[in-house]
């Protein structure tokens, strides 16, 4: 099993978060209450499903998958795509299709996850600290 299964990671740094949500198309307010929380992310197994918790004060989502499987997926800001995802050692690949379509390489570590989230020419860092 992934040495992260189980560990909460709490956002530290973001970098460009705001360009990559205007380029999805969020609006002004989501946008500024996207960049204004510290949301903790949290990975958990049963069986062959995943479940992917993000928590924070504004709203807490879950998204549960099996590994390579296309699911459908409601985003945090409201658009609805369908996501297939890939573990590769420590690293999760996400590929969102849809209207814009993204992708999300979360790279696991014991201290860290950094998130790369890409839409065209457009990419967002963000790290997030074990707690």
């Amino acid at each position: 099993m992934a040495s992260f299964v189980g560990k909460k990671y709490k956002l530290d740094k973001s970098e460009n978060f705001d360009e990559y949500m205007k380029e999805l198309g969020v609006n002004m307010v989501l946008r500024k209450m996207g960049n204004s929380v510290s949301p903790t992310v949290e990975v958990t197994v049963d069986g062959d499903t995943y479940t992917m918790t993000t928590t924070s004060t504004f709203k807490t989502s879950a998204i549960s998958f099996k590994l390579g499987e296309e699911f459908d997926e409601e985003t945090l800001d409201g658009r609805k795509v369908k996501s297939i995802i890939t573990l590769d050692g420590n690293k999760l690949t996400q590929e969102q299709k849809g209207d814009k379509p993204s992708t999300i390489v979360r790279e696991f570590s014991d201290s860290e996850l950094i998130t790369t989230l890409t839409i065209g020419a457009v990419k967002s860092v963000r790290v997030y600290k074990a707690v």
